[in-house]
């Protein structure tokens, strides 16, 4: 893999229609996922949805570092079903989903979510074994 700027834990796959990495609790990991998202989209020929994957990516890893202490899961799915789609989830140790909240504009945090909310096809958090995962969808070009 070469020498990385940042730090991975671990590359789970980036085979077929999923790739899921692990990354530290560390300030670095939303450069890395950043990278690795537009790297993978980039190897699936999905260009057009890399700046907008990793920009979402993101503000849920920096949601993560700002409340989790453990690693933190970003995984990409392209199901068969429905095709057209990919789904981007980020995981965290942290039981407690979150909450969208009204950012005030003097506010410099706050609005991840709802730029998830309003970027995506949908979005959603589910419980983990350990934590959660919030995913969002986004529509592929045709």
């Amino acid at each position: 893999m070469g020498s990385l700027a940042w730090e991975v834990i671990g590359v789970s796959d980036t085979e077929g229609g999923c790739a899921e990495w692990t990354f530290s609790a560390e300030p670095d990991a939303v450069r890395g996922a950043r990278a690795a998202v537009r790297g993978q989209l980039r190897g699936w020929g999905l260009d057009c949805l890399a700046d907008l994957a990793a920009l979402l990516v993101s503000e849920l890893v920096t949601n993560s570092l700002r409340h989790a202490t453990g690693p933190i899961g970003v995984r990409l799915v392209r199901p068969a079903e429905p095709a057209g789609l990919l789904r981007v989830e980020v995981s965290d140790p942290l039981p407690d989903p979150p909450r969208e909240r009204a950012a005030r504009p003097e506010d410099e945090s706050g609005r991840g979510l709802q730029l998830v909310a309003g970027s995506s096809r949908r979005w959603g958090t589910r419980p983990g074994a350990r934590g959660k995962t919030v995913w969002f969808e986004l529509a592929v070009p045709g």
